[in-house]
C-alpha cells in the first residue's frame, strides 16, 4: 500500500469478485466461436488419423511455446515424441526425452485431457513437481509441490538490472495464499454462470495474480486456462495453441496484465484482449490444419514406394518446414549416414520424381520437394 492507495487489483477492498461488461465481449466472443466453427468444420471431414496428426501439432505447438515465453527452448522433436507415445501416435523412430521435457508435457496433457476433473490444490502441486523434477530452477533450490513462502521476500515480477530494476506486479503475501487459493479452487470447481470462454480468461488472470508458486507460475496459469478452454470446447483434444498466440503476442500479452493488475476489479479490457488472441490462435490452426493436410496427402501420393528409414526421416522433416536448404552433407549428418549414401538416397528420390533440384551447384546443390 501507498498512502492508503491500491497498488494492486488484489489489494481492493472489495476483492476478489471480477467484473466485466458482457456486453462489450459479445463481439469478441462471436468472433471467437465463428473461427472455431471454420476449424472444427473442415476437422469433421478430416478423419480420425489426420485430427490426431492436427491435435499433435498443436499440443507440440503449446508446450514448446508455453516454455518458451518464459525463456526456455526445448527441443521441438523431443516434445513431439513424447506426446505421439502418450497419445498412441504412430510418428516413426521415437527420439530420447528428457525429463523436463516429459514434465510440461504431463502437465499440459493432463490439464487437457482430464479437463472434466476437479482441479484441486493437489492437482496444482503436481503440476508443479513435473515442472521442477529436481527440486531446481536453474541453480536456485525453490518449494516443489506447495505455495510459496516468500522467505526471500514478496513475490514481485521484475525487470532491469540489480539496483535499477523496476517492479511491475506484487503478488499477494503468502501467508494469504492458502485461503486465497482455497477460494480460487472453489470458483473453478462451482458453476458460477460465466460463458465458458469468459472463465477461462479470468482462471488464467487470477492464477497469474496470486503468482501461488516460486516459479512456473505463467506456464501453470496458462494450463489452468487451457483446461477450462477444453471445458468450453467440449472436447479433450486441442487444435489451437493459445500459448502459441501468447509468444507471438508476448509484449502486449505483458503489457496487458500488468496493466489489469494496476487497475480496478473491471478487467474487460483483459478479457478482450484474451478473446482477441484466442480468436487468432483459432485463425491460426487454420495453417496448422493444411500442413498436416499436404503432409496426409503426400504420403498418400507416394505410399507405394519403397523406401528406407532414411528417406522417410528427412522427407518428414522437408514436409514440416526445414530450415535453409537441405544439401547432401546435411542429409548425411541428419540421418547419421555417410555422404556416399546420402547421395543415394536422395538420387533414388530424383529419379522417383520426389525431389527437385534447387537453383545453383556444385556443393552447394539443395534439394526440396517436388512440385
Amino acid at each position: 500500500m501507498n498512502g492508503g492507495e491500491n497498488l494492486y487489483v488484489w489489494q481492493a477492498d472489495d476483492w476478489p469478485p471480477w467484473r466485466y461488461d458482457l456486453a462489450a465481449l459479445a463481439g469478441p466472443l462471436s468472433d471467437v466461436s465463428r473461427a472455431q466453427g471454420l476449424l472444427l468444420g473442415r476437422l469433421a471431414d478430416a478423419g480420425m488419423a489426420l485430427r490426431d496428426q492436427a491435435s499433435l501439432a498443436a499440443l507440440t505447438e503449446d508446450v514448446v511455446k508455453t516454455s518458451e515465453i518464459e525463456g526456455e527452448v526445448l527441443n521441438a522433436a523431443s516434445v513431439r515424441s513424447s506426446i505421439a507415445r502418450r497419445m498412441g501416435v504412430d510418428i516413426g523412430a521415437v527420439l530420447p526425452v528428457d525429463r523436463h521435457v516429459e514434465g510440461v508435457v504431463e502437465m499440459v496433457l493432463d490439464a487437457t485431457t482430464r479437463a472434466g476433473d476437479p482441479l484441486t490444490a493437489e492437482r496444482l502441486f503436481g503440476w508443479h513437481a513435473a515442472l521442477f523434477p529436481t527440486g531446481y530452477s536453474g541453480m536456485t533450490r525453490i518449494e516443489v509441490g506447495r505455495w510459496r513462502t516468500d522467505a526471500d521476500g514478496p513475490m514481485q515480477v521484475v525487470s532491469g538490472h540489480w539496483g535499477r530494476r523496476t517492479v511491475h506486479v506484487q503478488a499477494p503475501p503468502a501467508q494469504a495464499l492458502a485461503a486465497e487459493m482455497d477460494r480460487f479452487l472453489l470458483w473453478a470447481h462451482a458453476e458460477t454462470g460465466e460463458p465458458g470462454l469468459i472463465k477461462a480468461g479470468l482462471a488464467h488472470l487470477w492464477l497469474v495474480t496470486l503468482h501461488p508458486f516460486d516459479d512456473g507460475n505463467g506456464r501453470i496459469a496458462r494450463a489452468v486456462g487451457d483446461l477450462f478452454l477444453a471445458r468450453a470446447d467440449g472436447s479433450p483434444q486441442r487444435f489451437y495453441s493459445l500459448s502459441a498466440q501468447i509468444q507471438r503476442e508476448r509484449k502486449d500479452y505483458y503489457e496487458v496484465l500488468e496493466r489489469t493488475q494496476k487497475g480496478t476489479l473491471d478487467v474487460t479490457g483483459w478479457l478482450s484482449w484474451f478473446l482477441g488472441a484466442l480468436g487468432r490462435a483459432v485463425a491460426s490452426a487454420q495453417g496448422t490444419l493444411d500442413s498436416v493436410l499436404v503432409k496426409a496427402r503426400f504420403w498418400q501420393r507416394w505410399a507405394g514406394l519403397p523406401l528406407n528409414e532414411r528417406q522417410v526421416k528427412l522427407l518428414n522433416r522437408l514436409l514440416d518446414g526445414f530450415d535453409g536448404k537441405l544439401t547432401t552433407s546435411q542429409w548425411a549428418a541428419i540421418a547419421k549416414c555417410s555422404p556416399d549414401t546420402a547421395l543415394r538416397d536422395i538420387s533414388q528420390l530424383l529419379d522417383l520424381g520426389v525431389l527437385q533440384k534447387t537453383p545453383g551447384g556444385g556443393r552447394s546443390t539443395g534439394y526440396t520437394l517436388a512440385g
